[in-house]
């Protein structure tokens, strides 16, 4: 049996997916495969690379630090957070990536991204931090705050603006059971994109990212939906705050994070101690 995790993206509310990673590394509970869009990504690889903490300081230790995320970045290099500063500088300095640890480890990865040109999801392989770590700068791009990154000749965005929960592609792979972690409730319902205007103006080099963003919100349905049935089906269960996070995407207050964190670290206990057993027999 191949056992998957798939995680949301979110921004800094990805430090409740941190928690419950955290929580895994600390039972020693590794999957077989791994798939994550933009922090879910990000978060991911420190995972496989068995670094325990090392995403939890890397999103609290940095966060009223104008490189990491600050107006300064969006107008002095045009991206909100800073993505030089987060994938290059911090992992050469003071928290290094365990490459070697990430490549032994027998747990697959993978990666999603939006082509800027089509507004497709697009998905890379464990070979693809062999080009160091500029897939994962691509898949957090966030539209609108963010500018396209250039990967092997190619223009990307947040891949979870295409595909925010990447569970069919996980199920593509070989994956019979999946676990799915969320930065969202589960009654969140997305709304649609608002000053669309605004929007259009600012992507106006990508028509196809206009049309993909006016409907994200159907995008994001969607994949609810497609969790739904996998979770009837004995497929899929579920890790996901249980009442709205009290963070957004761009939150800078540590104590707030760490909050959110540790919800995350709980439920992933939970999960292992009350249900991992019984998902995997049904």
């Amino acid at each position: 049996m191949k056992i998957g995790i798939v995680l949301e993206g979110g921004g800094m509310r990805g430090i409740y997916t941190v928690g419950v990673l955290d929580a895994f590394e600390k039972n020693n509970f590794m999957p077989d495969y791994l798939i994550g869009v933009s922090a879910g990504a990000s978060n991911g690889v420190s995972f496989i690379s068995r670094q325990k903490g090392r995403s939890l300081r890397i999103n609290t230790n940095y966060i009223n630090d104008k490189r990491y995320l600050s107006l300064y970045n969006l107008l002095t290099q045009g991206s909100l957070f800073g993505m030089d500063f987060i994938f290059n500088e911090v992992p050469a300095t003071d928290e290094p990536f365990d490459y070697k640890a990430f490549f032994e480890n027998p747990c697959d990865f993978k990666v999603g991204v939006t082509d800027a040109l089509t507004g497709k999801a697009v998905f890379y392989g464990k070979d693809s931090l062999n080009d160091g770590a500029t897939v994962l700068k691509a898949s957090a791009s966030i539209p609108l705050v963010s500018k396209a990154v250039v990967y092997r000749g190619r223009e990307y965005f947040d891949g979870g603006t295409s595909s925010p929960i990447p569970v069919d592609e996980a199920l593509k792979d070989g994956c019979d059971k999946l676990i799915v972690v969320l930065t969202r409730d589960r009654n969140f319902i997305k709304p649609p994109l608002k000053m669309q205007g605004f929007c259009s103006l600012i992507m106006r080099k990508y028509p196809a990212m206009i049309e993909l963003l006016k409907r994200h919100h159907e995008v994001y349905l969607e994949n609810q939906e497609r969790i739904r049935e996998l979770e009837k089906e004995g497929k899929a269960f579920v890790i996901a705050p249980k009442t709205p996070l009290l963070i957004d995407r761009f939150e800078r207050k540590k104590e707030k994070l760490l909050k959110e964190y540790h919800h995350g670290f709980n439920d992933g206990e939970e999960f292992l101690q009350n249900h991992l057993k019984n998902f995997i027999s049904k």
